[in-house]
C-alpha cells in the first residue's frame, strides 16, 4: 500500500482525500516508479471537476490527481524499451492513475531517462506543461522575425512558450494581468497587462498590422477578443478551448513521446529553457498546491516534493 492525494468523487476542493492505494501493477506498456516530484496543472482540477469522466476509464472512486511526474523505475513492461529499473526518469499517466502519489505507473513510450543535470522538479513539468508550449509553437511554424501574442503569458505554459518562441527568433507580445509582469518580461516579453484597459488595443499599439500568430493559453471571451488580431486566421492555436475552431484556427496537436521529452530535456540542460518552478510544497500539502493554481494565483509552475 502507498499514499495517495485525490478525490472521492466529481466535484470542488472538498471532494479532495488522501488515501491509500495497493502500488499500481504496470500493464506491458507501462513502467511503475516511485515518485519524486510531481508537477500541478490547470488540467488536475479539470479532471477532478468532471470535465473528462472518461479519463479514468471503469476505475473506481477514489481517482488520484495529477498527471506528470519525476520518479525512480520500480518495474518496467515487457514492450518498454529502454527503460530499466532503477532508472530516474519523467513522463505522464494516460490511464488515469494519478501521479499525486508515492508510487504510480507512467506510460513506456510518454516517458523518458532524465539527463544528466537535469534537476527532477524541472523534469516534471516536461510532459504536460513543456511539450504543450513546444507543440503550439511547432505548429504556428512561424519564421524567424515573427511576431506571437502569448494570451495567458505569466503561467506555466506561457513562460515556456515565450521563452521556446524567443530562442527561435520570434517577437513575443504576451497578455496576463499586473502580477505577472515581471516574470514574463524576464523571459523578453513585450507585456501588455490587461487590468490596464483594452488588451486587444494595447496590442494594436505595438503591432499596427496585427500579428503573425497567437497562442491562447485562456480561451472564451479572452480567445475571441485577441483572434483578429492575426493577421492569417488559421495561425490562431489554443491549448484550451476547442472552440477556437469556429474563429478559423486549430487546437493544439499534442504530442508527448518520448523524442519531445527529450527535445524539452535538451533545451533545459543547454541553459535555454527555465520551467520557472516558482513554489515547492511537500506532499503533505497537496491541497494547497492545487488550490494555487486553480485560483489563478500561481507565477510559473507549482510542484510537490515527495520526500
Amino acid at each position: 500500500m502507498s499514499e495517495a492525494f485525490g478525490f472521492r468523487e466529481f466535484g470542488g476542493p472538498q471532494v479532495q482525500v488522501f488515501f491509500d492505494r495497493p502500488d499500481p501493477v504496470p500493464n506491458p506498456a507501462e513502467v511503475l516508479v516511485r515518485v519524486t516530484v510531481a508537477s500541478v496543472n490547470p488540467l488536475d482540477f479539470k479532471l477532478r471537476s468532471g470535465i473528462a469522466p472518461q479519463f479514468y476509464g471503469e476505475q473506481p472512486f477514489p481517482h488520484v490527481l495529477g498527471a506528470e511526474a519525476t520518479g525512480v523505475v520500480l518495474a518496467v513492461g515487457a514492450e518498454v524499451e529502454g527503460i530499466a529499473v532503477g532508472d530516474t526518469v519523467f513522463g505522464c499517466t494516460l490511464t488515469g492513475a494519478g501521479t499525486f502519489a508515492r508510487t504510480t505507473v507512467l506510460d513506456g513510450a510518454n516517458t523518458a531517462r532524465k539527463p544528466e543535470g537535469l534537476r527532477d522538479d524541472w523534469a516534471a513539468t516536461i510532459p504536460v506543461a513543456v511539450t504543450s508550449a513546444l507543440n503550439a509553437v511547432d505548429q504556428l511554424g512561424l519564421p524567424g522575425g515573427a511576431t506571437v501574442l502569448v494570451n495567458g503569458v505569466g503561467g506555466g505554459v506561457g513562460l515556456v512558450t515565450a521563452q521556446v518562441a524567443r530562442d527561435r527568433g520570434l517577437n513575443v507580445i504576451g497578455t496576463g494581468g499586473t502580477a505577472k509582469r515581471t516574470l514574463a518580461e524576464a523571459v523578453g516579453v513585450t507585456f501588455v497587462d490587461y487590468t490596464d484597459g483594452d488588451a486587444v488595443r494595447q496590442v494594436r499599439d505595438l503591432a499596427p498590422d496585427g500579428v503573425d500568430g497567437v497562442v491562447d493559453l485562456v480561451g472564451g471571451a479572452s480567445l475571441r477578443a485577441v483572434a483578429p488580431l492575426a493577421r492569417e486566421v488559421g495561425k490562431v492555436v489554443s491549448v484550451t478551448d476547442p472552440t477556437v475552431s469556429e474563429l478559423g484556427g486549430e487546437m493544439v496537436r499534442r504530442r508527448v513521446d518520448r523524442s519531445d521529452l527529450e527535445r524539452a530535456a535538451a533545451l533545459m540542460v543547454q541553459g535555454r529553457l527555465d520551467p520557472y518552478v516558482v513554489k515547492t510544497y511537500p506532499f503533505s500539502q497537496a491541497a494547497e498546491a492545487l488550490a494555487l493554481v486553480e485560483h489563478g494565483h500561481a507565477l510559473g509552475k507549482v510542484v510537490i516534493d515527495m520526500a
